[in-house]
């Protein structure tokens, strides 16, 4: 049986980027994000860099919340259509 640690060690970056906007759909702190994802901070900030510039994901500074834009949410649904595409 393989354990948790071992599982996450082959995620594209595909999947780790829809998690993380999954999570922020309706606002979300680092520490939501990070743990729903299960990444180190380290790789939290790459991922939460990669995805601010390419415009998926937006970051309130008042507040600290993270939320996915609409080309996110875009991202996601396409994700989605592929993954029962390629499953069916």
């Amino acid at each position: 049986m393989e354990d948790s640690s071992s599982i996450m060690l082959n995620r594209s970056r595909t999947e780790i980027t829809n998690i993380m906007l999954e999570t922020a759909k309706t606002g979300a702190g680092k520490t939501r994000i990070m743990y729903n994802a299960h990444l180190s901070y380290t790789q939290l900030t790459g991922y939460l860099y990669y995805l601010q510039q390419n415009g998926l994901i937006e970051h309130e500074a008042d507040t600290q919340i993270y939320k996915s834009t609409k080309k996110g949410l875009k991202f996601l649904n396409l994700s989605s259509q592929l993954n029962k595409m390629v499953s069916a």
